[in-house]
């Protein structure tokens, strides 16, 4: 500050200019391409899905298959759906999803993640209950490397007494 402040009213006329060169928050545009779709990388363990989602019927398709072709376990598909319901938006949207990496389980994971940033990039209104819920975070765990001199990551080999 330039201006040495000694009184009480120069130290609201102070105040005053700083609220109003606080700039109000814009709201959140949506991101679409030009074919009205939005996209997002989703993450999980080794697992990396690429995630397009678009106005539809609840069609869902990982790597060219349905869902309950590729995703055989009741539980890897409720994990699917599990943004479209926190959002309520069932059976709105259809997904096109290619993963690779990990296994079925971190695939799900990633396909989820995906959609969630996917659904938020869509609609921004749909960004606080996502949210709320986690479905925005990346799960950072992943699987801890091997070390030297042990059978794990920390298992140490089987001791022998004799």
């Amino acid at each position: 500050m330039a201006e040495e402040i000694k009184s009480l009213e120069d130290l609201e006329s102070v105040a005053e200019g700083a609220v109003a060169e606080i700039e109000v928050e814009t709201p959140r545009e949506p991101v679409r391409d030009e074919l009205g779709r939005s996209y997002a990388t989703g993450k999980r363990k080794d697992a990396v899905a690429r995630v397009w989602i678009k106005p539809g019927s609840g069609k869902v398709e990982v790597n060219g298959k349905e869902l309950n072709k590729y995703f055989a376990r009741p539980v890897l598909q409720m994990i699917l759906r599990q943004p479209f319901t926190v959002a309520g938006v069932e059976d709105q949207f259809d997904v096109m999803a290619t993963v690779k990496g990990g296994g079925l389980s971190g695939q799900a994971g990633a396909v989820k993640h995906g959609i969630s940033k996917a659904l938020q990039l869509y609609d921004p209104s749909l960004r606080s209950p996502l949210k709320a819920a986690g479905f925005l975070t990346r799960d950072s765990r992943v699987v801890e490397r091997k070390k030297y001199g042990k059978r794990k990551a920390r298992r140490s080999f089987q001791f022998s007494k004799r």
